[in-house]
């Protein structure tokens, strides 16, 4: 090509993987540095965020220090940076974006709020000026790629959407400076507070409390049966009142005083969205969130599974026939799913009006082509799994007839109950696919219980025998049932979502479901690893649960920072911005003053909180110089003591020149035999390691000595 005769489009995309789907579309197969080249087009991408908020301290050298004299840090106005990892594919994309035979520009970053985000920045702080197009695709495969590319959008249509994504981000910025900083001080120690992560945490606090408060209580059941039949009383509360009752049935009579049957509907489950399936991964394969988006991130990349980062359940109106193709072809490539009798009812999954950013998550016609050759475990585990719903979703409602019989006996009820399957329908497609399933999680087999022919006033000679129970305490969160929680936190307590709202709306990443409840689908997972990295959450198995700093973190804070329906009550404002029907301004206005009110209300904290988050100090043993406790520090053990000088060092030249680690339990032998046997020491002499006995040679001084006293 040479400059200035030939007009290039430029894309910018926001992953490399995602660019070159693109670019072998687009046919520009010349691979240059940062980019692809060729038919016109020219293809690059952004390594997620190329420019970002710039740290507190560019504003003003003196906030490299934390001091509560400087908040709140309220920029104005705001600065950005690009990180030095990512200067180079910056430059690279800055000077594409600037190039004179560059006529227009293609934003291609992920189609949704934040993807529109990453674009924005690095096209304003490349001073570009050219108009640019908004591609919007929910599948990598090389038709929707086509198609987008076919039907491009003026970016203009998504400046609501990127008003949206920029209050996000402010305010977060806001939050998390300034209430990470405070908190912080206060406290004298790093204390990691975000506007979603933290009433995250409080939840999980409170499920805690919960189970620690819980106070179990003995209950009793009295059973009676005959033959097949089985009736159970209600709770009793002492084992004398159950034990009466048995006798008195024992060999009584019990009548049939009433017979309820009820025909029963249950409709087949709705399509995907990144939350369900990140919930029944992790209670089927004990997949964590993020590993669950990583690997339908990498399905979407091999063009096997549409977008994951989705809010719907459904299906837009005009995919109707692709919907009937896929689900044929999969019939034939399921092994749970040969011979399955099934007649597609795809019109209950499709509703544009229920499609914001993206559609549900469906397999592609790719995957069917190429099945799951070369696919790892976990992946073909998540196909298998997206699968079987799309099979279910579209199969015939499941029902059963439910009989409820009371019977009387010795002047107490007794309730038994039957199930009837009367036409499988959707559930035998999920039994088959369970079945086919190597589970470590907690999955419940529904029992049948069928009942004998039942009519009122009929008699049954029984025997009785009592049943002690305990009631049950609230159930620690998983990653399922807290993803459930967040993605619901505050919902009751919003309005709902205008259905009328115009076509761009829903395109530009409107839906109802995304913006309620704590952060959006594509970032619970993030929040949920970062509790755990920053140590307030550990992972017990499947269970969540805090630790003793996040159980302390969680109950310092004010309301305003760990409600989770005061933050879900933000995801709506950023909703109503999106749509245009709020202003920006006014919500970064109370952002700004709920900070400022944050900062005045806790300015200093009393003298007994501020060891709250000091770390339990480990006892050793006692020190032979003043009998106090000996600690373990990070370098060393210490006396308690600070008038006394006793110190073993754990890098002391002793240990070092044998080649051998000072541990605790070295320590401990050493301060209460005054020796301890130790293995593996070295010899610089003889170049071998040997056994020996080590003496605490302390004389009073400054520094502790050691000597060995005999090999072993």
């Amino acid at each position: 090509m040479i400059r200035g005769i030939f007009i290039a489009k430029l894309v910018v995309a926001e992953k490399p993987s995602v660019a070159m789907s693109y670019a072998k579309v687009l046919g520009a197969t010349n691979r240059q540095d940062g980019y692809w080249e060729g038919n016109g087009y020219l293809v690059s991408w952004c390594i997620g965020h190329l420019v970002s908020f710039a740290e507190a301290g560019q504003y003003d050298e003196k906030y490299c220090k934390w001091k509560y004299e400087d908040l709140p840090i309220l920029p104005q106005p705001w600065q950005f940076i690009v990180p030095d990892e990512k200067k180079q594919q910056f430059e690279i994309v800055r000077a594409l974006l600037n190039r004179p035979d560059v006529d227009s520009v293609t934003a291609a970053t992920d189609a949704g709020r934040e993807g529109e985000l990453i674009f924005r920045f690095v096209y304003q702080m490349a001073g570009c000026t050219k108009p640019v197009k908004r591609l919007w695709v929910s599948s990598m495969e090389d038709a929707a790629i086509r198609e987008g590319f076919a039907n491009l959008r003026p970016d203009s249509d998504y400046n609501a959407l990127y008003q949206s994504a920029l209050c996000r981000a402010k305010a977060d910025w806001l939050v998390g400076i300034n209430a990470t900083r405070l908190f912080s001080v206060l406290y004298h120690k790093t204390l990691t507070v975000g506007r979603v992560q933290t009433p995250t945490l409080k939840m999980l606090v409170d499920r805690d409390a919960k189970i620690l408060r819980f106070q179990k209580e003995k209950y009793y059941t009295v059973g009676i049966h005959s033959g097949s039949l089985k009736a159970d009383s209600g709770r009793i509360a002492d084992a004398e009142t159950a034990n009466s009752l048995k006798e008195k049935c024992t060999g009584a009579v019990a009548v049939c005083t009433s017979v309820k049957r009820e025909k029963k509907t249950e409709q087949p489950p709705k399509l995907y969205d990144l939350t369900t399936l990140q919930r029944e991964a992790n209670r089927l394969f004990g997949f964590t969130a993020k590993q669950t988006l990583d690997y339908a991130q990498q399905l979407y990349e091999k063009k096997l599974l549409t977008y994951p980062r989705t809010d719907s359940q459904y299906l837009t109106e005009d995919m109707g026939q692709t919907a009937q193709h896929l689900v044929s072809d999969l019939l034939g490539l399921l092994p749970f799913a040969q011979g399955l009798d099934l007649t597609p009812e795809v019109g209950r999954i499709l509703n544009s009006k229920k499609v914001s950013d993206h559609h549900a998550i469906i397999p592609t016609s790719e995957f069917v082509k190429q099945g799951f050759t070369g696919l790892a475990e976990s992946e073909c585990k998540l196909m298998n799994l997206v699968c079987s719903k799309l099979l279910c979703a579209i199969a015939a409602p499941h029902e059963y007839e439910t009989v409820t019989a009371v019977f009387s006996c010795a002047g107490n009820e007794f309730t038994a109950k039957g199930k009837t399957v009367l036409v499988p329908g959707w559930k035998e497609i999920d039994q088959r696919f369970h079945s086919t399933l190597k589970t470590d999680g907690d999955e419940e087999t529904e029992a049948l219980n069928t009942l004998p022919e039942l009519a009122e006033g009929q008699s049954f000679s029984v025997m009785a025998n009592v049943s002690e129970h305990f009631t049950s305490p609230p159930k620690a969160y998983t990653e399922d049932t807290l993803l459930l929680a967040m993605e619901r936190a505050g919902a009751e307590d919003m309005p709902e979502d205008k259905v009328n709202c115009s076509a761009g709306a829903r395109e530009g990443g409107l839906g109802h479901a995304e913006r309620k409840g704590l952060g959006t689908p594509a970032t619970r997972a993030a929040i949920l690893e970062k509790l755990v990295q920053m140590g307030f959450v550990q992972r017990k198995g499947k269970q969540l649960v805090p630790t003793k700093d996040g159980i302390n973190l969680a109950v310092v804070l004010p309301e305003s920072l760990t409600s989770p329906v005061l933050t879900a009550e933000w995801e709506n404002r950023l909703t109503e911005i999106a749509k245009g029907n709020a202003d920006a301004d006014e919500f970064m206005a109370e952002i700004e003053a709920q900070v400022r009110q944050l900062v005045k209300t806790y300015s200093c904290i009393s003298a007994d909180k501020q060891n709250l988050f000091q770390s339990e100090r480990v006892i050793i043993g006692k020190c032979p110089r003043c009998s106090e406790n000996v600690y373990e520090g990070k370098k060393n053990f210490y006396c308690g003591n600070r008038s006394c000088q006793f110190v073993m060092w754990k890098n002391d030249r002793f240990f070092e020149q044998r080649k051998k680690a000072f541990t605790p339990k070295i320590a401990a032998a050493l301060l209460k035999n005054g020796k301890a046997k130790v293995k593996g020491l070295y010899s610089e002499k003889t170049g071998k390691t040997y056994d020996a006995t080590v003496l605490l040679a302390d004389t009073g001084g400054k520094y502790v000595n050691y000597r060995v006293e005999r090999k072993e």
